[in-house]
């Protein structure tokens, strides 16, 4: 485990340990609810964390399989799906490695994951998604905008650095304004009243 791994597994621990983690609104984030109907078949939630977004698609009848870094957050997201009486599956690997899962997804899900990572994660989780999907795959990410004012948060990731990073392997469809909603009153992850400015993106495999 490297040093950046150690670093973000501390920073995310920290947020967990609190009673509610900032991105942890108990239920999608609007921008996934809104493109609903194009996400299906075999989802892959990537940074799936307690599991909202992974649940409300296995509860629309998708097969899905979350994958987090910590023990704690899938821990509540299996005791979710077991009051919801959802099936899904929660892995806990680091999505750097995700191109080493040996089964097929039509589609991956991001909500606040990519804008996580420096660049040179960054490079590797796109290599990642590159190994694991077969052309025609679609890739779904929320991540923070640069017309979040502040530097509090993630980083912002603009429509410019998306386009590059994916730039190899995979058709940009679509980037788009969105919002990325938080819980109220945690102190430094206070942003724009409606939610932090985001940009929501669906990306193919070809």
């Amino acid at each position: 485990m490297t040093s950046r791994d150690d670093t973000a597994r501390e920073r995310f621990s920290d947020y967990y340990a609190l009673p509610t983690a900032p991105w942890d609104i108990g239920r999608p984030q609007h921008a996934f609810v809104a493109a609903g109907d194009r996400i299906g078949g075999r989802i892959l939630d990537c940074g799936c964390g307690s599991g909202d977004l992974a649940i409300w698609l296995a509860a629309r009848g998708h097969a899905v399989t979350g994958v987090d870094f910590l023990a704690a957050p899938l821990a509540a997201a299996r005791d979710k799906a077991r009051r919801a009486g959802v099936e899904a599956t929660f892995l806990e690997m680091d999505a750097l490695a995700v191109g080493e899962i040996p089964a097929r997804f039509d589609a991956v899900t991001d909500s606040g994951l990519f804008h996580s990572f420096d660049d040179a994660a960054r490079a590797r989780y796109v290599a990642a998604l590159r190994r694991l999907l077969e052309p025609g795959a679609r890739v779904f990410i929320l991540s923070m905008s640069p017309a979040e004012p502040g530097e509090q948060g993630p980083r912002r990731v603009s429509e410019e650095e998306i386009r590059a990073a994916f730039a190899d392997g995979f058709t940009v469809e679509s980037i788009e304004p969105a919002r990325f909603e938080v819980v109220p009153g945690i102190a430094g992850a206070e942003f724009s009243p409606g939610g932090a400015h985001a940009l929501f993106t669906t990306l193919r495999r070809v």
